[in-house]
């Protein structure tokens, strides 16, 4: 009688707690979801992120005006950008996964991509046309994958970018560290401005997985921060993320959450 009482009281309890770990994963999930949420609202809705972009452009124009008046004989300029995020918007595609309860997929992306719908982020069409139009080329330094040409291309000359062919367009092929790629522009122009959202956008330096590491190499390359490297905002996705993890994979959403309040710094 007592074992059969404590066996039910046991199960009872297994159960119990079986469903609590299911609501709280449950509701980490819903939290996992949320977060996708707000920075693409951000990005979409704030005028604080059109703000930044702005001054990032308006910032590039400047320095590379200084770059133009200073130019002696030392070849032709030229500036290497990333597309998404930096000069094109695709926050919709992200925003359409969210809403179809769907994750980041090849796939969907592809198909997104060859909608050639993305619109220009704020002031990035005027700031390259006006570089075009003082005899500066314009790279597109980019990890969309080589098939994705045709479909940039439209994209672009929708927009109406410079530079919209092949020749100006070096995405991913043998990994995908652009330093090869930023190498080969470097062989016939000088390099005089680096665009992008994301550090590995800027130099090969910055491609450690440790952020301490790329911390200490943003310090160490303070100078060039809005002179020759310059950053546009992306709160949506990017390297950053990674390090809530330690750039560990295949985390849970319990996992996740549990890493990004450990990460939480309370005291300077």
């Amino acid at each position: 009688m007592y074992l059969k009482n404590y066996l039910f009281v046991a199960l009872a309890i297994l159960f119990q707690l079986q469903s609590f770990a299911q609501d709280t994963t449950a509701k980490d999930v819903v939290k996992e979801e949320e977060l996708r949420v707000y920075p693409v609202l951000w990005h979409q809705l704030s005028a604080e992120y059109r703000a930044l972009c702005y001054q990032a452009f308006n910032i590039a124009r400047v320095n590379l005006e200084i770059e133009i008046k200073e130019k002696s004989g030392c070849g032709q300029l030229a500036i290497v950008t990333d597309l998404d995020e930096t000069i094109l918007d695709n926050s919709y595609s992200e925003a359409k996964n969210i809403v179809n309860g769907k994750s980041y997929n090849f796939k969907d992306w592809t198909t997104w991509v060859e909608s050639a719908s993305a619109t220009g982020v704020p002031g990035a069409v005027d700031f390259l046309k006006w570089a075009a139009s003082q005899g500066v080329a314009v790279f597109y330094i980019s990890n969309r994958v080589p098939s994705d040409i045709p479909a940039t291309i439209k994209n672009l000359e929708k927009l109406d970018l410079p530079f919209a062919d092949e020749d100006h367009m070096l995405f991913l092929a043998d990994g995908s560290t652009k330093e090869p790629r930023r190498l080969l522009v470097a062989k016939n122009y000088k390099i005089v401005m680096l665009l992008g959202d994301n550090l590995n956008d800027f130099a090969a330096c910055f491609e450690v997985n440790d952020a301490t590491a790329r911390k200490a190499e943003v310090d160490a390359s303070m100078q060039e921060w809005g002179r020759r490297f310059i950053v546009l905002p992306n709160a949506i996705y990017g390297e950053w993320e990674k390090a809530f993890y330690d750039y560990r994979k295949g985390l849970s959403p319990s996992e996740k959450v549990k890493a990004r309040h450990d990460k939480l710094k309370i005291e300077p």
